[in-house]
């Protein structure tokens, strides 16, 4: 069992550096300068959040009132200030500004955040279904010598990807994940029972 446990493992690894060749290979999609808002309330574009480097991934988060996807927000604390080394990173929800803020102090989310309210970002990204419910992912933009943007690649989110870190340390215990679904509000060291899930599972 062990044996077998190690060949899929590896397997998984190959299958992944072929995925990402794949990726490296497509041809990128262009894209607008989309304006979006910053949570000061001033208007900013999506060629301003590139941090002065050549890329930049966007998380497409689905908001407040989500607690799957304040996972994933709460999983980008420790890798943001990395992540920000190598390409400029941001959050964005469709909540209004003020909401994103409050919010991200509750969390404790330490990287930059963005409001696409209105826009019709999220919608043009595909991280909006077609009943106009906003959807989690990331995308990856590149900035061309000329300024123009384009979109390399984009995932999901969801239960079992590999953008949060609890789902591959769930997959290690007996029973899994076990019936656990994150929570909303302020993160604390001991349950209080009872969360709130939006769907994203």
């Amino acid at each position: 069992m062990a044996d077998r446990i190690q060949e899929l493992q590896i397997e998984i690894m190959k299958l992944k550096q072929t995925l990402a060749q794949e990726i490296a290979n497509r041809v990128p999609e262009q894209v607008e300068d989309w304006a979006l808002t910053r949570l000061d309330g001033s208007a900013t574009k999506l060629s301003e959040l590139f941090d002065g480097k050549s890329e930049l991934l966007v998380i497409h988060n689905m908001g407040k009132g989500c607690s799957y996807c304040s996972l994933w927000g709460d999983a980008m604390i420790g890798i943001a200030k990395h992540l920000g080394q190598r390409c400029g990173f941001v959050l964005c929800s469709n909540d209004p500004a003020e909401v994103i803020q409050e919010f991200r102090e509750l969390r404790g989310w330490n990287y930059p955040c963005v409001s696409g309210n209105g826009s019709g970002f999220a919608k043009a990204m595909g991280y909006m279904s077609d009943k106009d419910s906003p959807e989690p992912g990331v995308s990856a933009f590149h900035k061309e010598a000329d300024g123009s943007i384009v979109r390399t690649a984009h995932a999901s989110f969801g239960p079992g990807d590999d953008f949060c870190g609890v789902w591959p340390m769930f997959d290690l215990l007996k029973h899994g994940v076990n019936g656990w679904e994150p929570e909303l509000g302020k993160v604390q060291s001991e349950s209080s029972g009872g969360s709130s899930s939006c769907g994203c599972s």
